[in-house]
Formats: C-alpha cells, structure tokens, sequence
C-alpha cells in the first residue's frame, strides 16, 4: 500500500475510540488501515498522542545494542511521579492487561529541539538532570495481547500502558547502566534479578541521542521536564489485580506500583 493511499488520522481514530470504551476492542487495526511500514506506524502513533494530550514523556529502546531504535511519546494522563518513598496506586480497572517492567527513566531539563547539528552524547547527557527507577505498565487497546503485527503494535504507543517513576539521583554522571543491578519483586517475591544490566538495547545513553536527534522530531523534540524511559530490564511480567509491583536498582533507586 503505497503511503500515499493510507489514512493515519481514521486508523488513530480505531485506537482512541477503543481506548475511551467508544467501541469494542478490534483484534487489529481493519486491514485497509493498518500500518504497513515503519512511517506508517509512526504517522498513525503520533495522531493517537497529538488527539490524547500534552506530551510528558518518551518511551525508547532497541531489540539489540546495533538494532535501530523505535519510540513512541507519553501524555501527561499515562505518566506518574511517586512521592518520595511512596507507592503509587493506579485501579486495575483501568488496564485491559497489565505487563510490568523496570526501567530506568532519564528526567530532562533543557529543551532538546530539533537541528541542523546532531547532538553528541555529551550534549543530551548534560541535558539530564536526574535518573530514577521506573516501573511502565505495558497494555494494548486491541482485544489480544501480542496478537498483532509490529507495525500495529508500534502504532498504539508501542503497548504502553503507564509510567511510574520512583526515586533516584541527580548524580547523572555517577550513573553506570551497564552495570547496574535490577530486581522486580511481585507481591514480595522475586520474579526478575539481573546482578547487571538487563536490557537488551545495551548503553541508554545511544538510545537518548537518537531520540533527540531522529525520533522525537515529528512531535516537537524533546523538551524540559519530560522523562524518558529506555527499555525493559527485566522482560514483561503479566500481572492480576491487587498486585504490588516494586521495581529496585540497588544504590540508585526504587519504584513500587499498587494495582487495587
């Protein structure tokens, strides 16, 4: 289908009505509306986020630490900043699934807009002014979990579901990803330990750059006070209602999501 014949506005239309309980969940986007390449996707994800809100955050990561990275922008109804010490509580009537993961989230805090010049890593690096632990709810507005294409995946937020974001530090510099250790604990127990870093994109710091300098572009770059999250640490673990979520990087920081 030549991207010239395909309607992103209709098909973001599909998965806003779906999401607002407007219409019944599809299985997938209708055929002559589903994405079929990577600018399709995005075209149809950026309609979902400009008609959804404000962005508050960015989502990236990548398959492999050479494989090109993908996106997908947070509204500010999505993401969730923990009080110091606290968990956040979040209905699980309000997820249709509920995968978690950790991560680690950047918090920015100079605008990066986009320019001729790419930005270095030293550039975006010094644009960060904390790196906390996160926990994102993974979900879908289709009727199945993972029962779609990677592009109709894409095109629906890349399956987020929420953002939770714990504590963590202002010592940018001081932050070590590579080896940095993660636990996710489900109502108490361990259901994920890597003793160093599990995701498999590699540095977070190649996945920020690339966001800065090609990802963000089409919804305005990035901007103060938005987080990115970079990817799981820990796979996907599917979860019940009435589940307490904590997500630890020991020494760095700790985010804890209650389902009630």
């Amino acid at each position: 289908m030549p991207d010239t014949a395909f309607d992103p506005q209709t098909s973001a239309a599909v998965l806003t009505m779906a999401r607002q309980g407007r219409t019944p969940r599809p299985l997938d986007l209708p055929a002559a509306l589903r994405p079929q390449n990577l600018a399709q996707a995005y075209a149809v994800q950026d309609a979902v986020v400009r008609e959804r809100g404000e962005i508050a955050g960015w989502k990236v990561g990548a398959a492999s630490p050479q494989a090109q990275p993908a996106r997908a922008a947070l509204t500010g109804d999505s993401v969730w900043v923990a009080p110091a010490g606290q968990a956040v509580q979040r209905p699980a009537a309000g997820f249709a699934v509920m995968g978690v993961e950790a991560e680690l989230v950047y918090e920015l805090g100079t605008d990066l807009p986009a320019r001729a010049t790419p930005y270095s890593a030293a550039e975006v690096l010094a644009a960060v002014t904390s790196v906390r632990a996160a926990i994102e709810v993974c979900d879908t507005r289709f009727a199945a979990w993972a029962q779609q294409g990677e592009w109709s995946r894409l095109a629906d937020q890349a399956c987020h579901g929420a953002l939770i974001v714990g504590s963590g530090t202002a010592d940018v510099a001081a932050v070590q990803p590579l080896a940095q250790g993660v636990e996710l604990r489900v109502n108490g127990s361990v259901a994920v330990q890597h003793t160093t870093w599990g995701n498999p994109a590699g540095d977070p710091l190649r996945l920020l750059v690339w966001l800065a300098n090609e990802g963000a572009h089409s919804l305005g770059g990035l901007r103060a006070g938005q987080w990115v999250t970079t990817g799981s640490c820990t796979g996907t673990v599917l979860v019940a209602p009435g589940t307490r979520v904590v997500a630890d990087f020991p020494g760095l920081g700790r985010a804890e999501l209650v389902f009630d």
